[in-house]
């Protein structure tokens, strides 16, 4: 790719761009996989596989390391796929298309996948290597971390030998993450009956220009969730011009704070014209709220054809009521670590099919009991519609050790390569690294990596200058651990 051609460091790039072109949306990675095998094989290295899709190559020290600690390098294969609505793109087929933007890279239209594609790609420069001093080596490759971490949740216990564990998916040049959030789904489903459809005029309401980015990072950013403002709109609609509800969609991933929504509803004629006016009027007010987040936040109301059917009057009134009242964003700041996110919510999705309206949600806390807590509060709060409700397995928190030897060679060598002291901080986002510690509890784990910013969303790229320094630091903090 001519766009990668001269960036440094050049292995990572290239192996980067490899990855772009091949399909590998969270539970679809069968085709990454196999290249991952395949690349191992082709090396001579010992390459194993499970049943998931987890993928492990191992490499042998370096002549003088052969005693030096066993450290596993880890990354996932899976990206987030989101596109804008006006992108014509297939991720099960179509090959990411970069754009250089200055100090940065992005995609046209789509997220990039540098998260996790960034470290996948560090990890295979790492394996390619013939002049890169380290101890043995393993490359842990796990599937589906975006959709649940059933990769990592699926590892095997008797898989890995390493004592030490550097994983690649952190976000934030310059920091060292030592402990993350657990976390836990919340589905619901509405079912519902329909009414043909009344009143003179149907119109479609839309959210859109939003960030989005990513529930656990970004949650507490102040940014807007197209949901919670679509949900506002349609219930002051409700009460003062009786809309009927025809279709209500919004947002996509459980992960991801959503940037647009739509619902398509019905009005009586002589409420058309107020009903356009009340839309305009709470879009400015609303807009003025979002005014230093959301700059492109866009509210739209737009005639359209008259659908046949609208959600009957007692399942709509429940679906606006609850809407609007559940909670999204943060929940709770950590009283422990100034700063740091504790407990949130995440009102992820809204779809529909011919019987039931569908709605996801995600809690997280570092806290195990109150990310309980959370979860059964979004329960309780659709119970009281009526609303089928159930939690996913959930995953568990990381806890930090400070302590660790491999922190410590990791601080010093950042001090020594950069001239000054990184962070070091836990964070509110999920990390295999919970799942890793829980199978293998002796294991000493830090994650960095280059920064990225807009992930899990269109906007999504990374500081070109900062993957060299990723690569020049686990290049030193491998030497130092001899």
């Amino acid at each position: 790719m001519k766009e990668l051609e001269n960036l440094k460091p050049a292995k990572v790039w290239q192996f980067f761009g490899e990855l772009m072109q091949i399909p590998r949306p969270s539970k679809h990675e069968e085709q990454v996989s196999a290249y991952l095998q395949k690349f191992g094989r082709d090396r001579g290295l010992e390459t194993l596989s499970d049943s998931l899709g987890n993928v492990l190559i191992r490499k042998p020290a370096t002549k003088g390391y052969e005693n030096a600690p066993k450290v596993c390098v880890q990354a996932h294969m899976d990206m987030v796929c989101e596109k804008n609505a006006d992108k014509q793109f297939d991720f099960m087929k179509d090959g990411i298309q970069p754009v250089l933007d200055g100090e940065w890279l992005t995609a046209d239209g789509t997220t990039l996948g540098a998260d996790d594609g960034i470290g996948v790609a560090a990890a295979m420069a790492l394996l390619d290597a013939d002049d890169i001093e380290h101890g043995p080596l393993e490359a842990l490759f796990t599937v589906d971390e975006e959709t649940g971490l059933t990769g990592a949740a699926g590892l095997s216990t008797e898989w890995l030998q390493s004592e030490m564990l550097l994983n690649f998916d952190d976000e934030d040049e310059g920091e060292f993450c030592i402990g993350c959030a657990g976390g836990i789904d919340t589905t619901v489903a509405i079912p519902y009956s329909t009414e043909p459809a009344t009143g003179e005029r149907a119109y479609c309401i839309k959210v859109s220009g939003l960030k989005g980015g990513h529930s656990g990072d970004d949650i507490n950013k102040g940014l807007g969730c197209a949901n919670k403002i679509l949900a506002r709109l349609l219930w002051n609609a409700a009460e003062q011009y009786g809309i009927r509800l025809s279709k209500i969609d919004g947002g996509n991933l459980r992960n991801a704070i959503a940037r647009e929504a739509y619902a398509v509803v019905t009005v009586g004629g002589s409420n058309a014209v107020s009903l356009e006016r009340m839309v305009q009027s709470m879009a400015e007010s609303i807009k003025f709220e979002f005014r230093s987040t959301e700059p492109g936040l866009t509210i739209e109301i737009a005639q359209t054809g008259m659908p046949m059917q609208v959600i009957d009057r007692t399942t709509q009134d429940n679906l606006l009521n609850v809407l609007l009242a559940v909670a999204h964003g943060v929940l709770a700041m950590s009283r422990e670590l100034p700063g740091l996110v504790e407990t949130s919510t995440n009102l992820a999705s809204i779809k529909m099919d011919d019987k039931e309206i569908h709605i996801a949600t995600s809690q997280r806390s570092s806290v195990e009991s109150a990310k309980m807590a959370a979860a059964q509060k979004i329960e309780a709060t659709f119970r009281l519609i009526g609303a089928r409700v159930t939690h996913g397995d959930g995953y568990p928190g990381w806890t930090p050790n400070p302590d660790s030897r491999l922190l410590k060679v990791s601080v010093e060598t950042y001090k020594r390569m950069f001239g000054h002291e990184p962070v070091v901080r836990a964070i509110h986002a999920g990390l295999e690294c919970g799942l890793i510690g829980e199978k293998y509890p002796k294991m000493q784990m830090v994650s960095y990596g280059p920064t990225l910013r807009g992930v899990h969303s269109p906007d999504e790229r990374i500081e070109i200058k900062t993957v060299q320094m990723f690569w020049d630091l686990t290049l030193g903090i491998l030497k130092s651990l001899k």
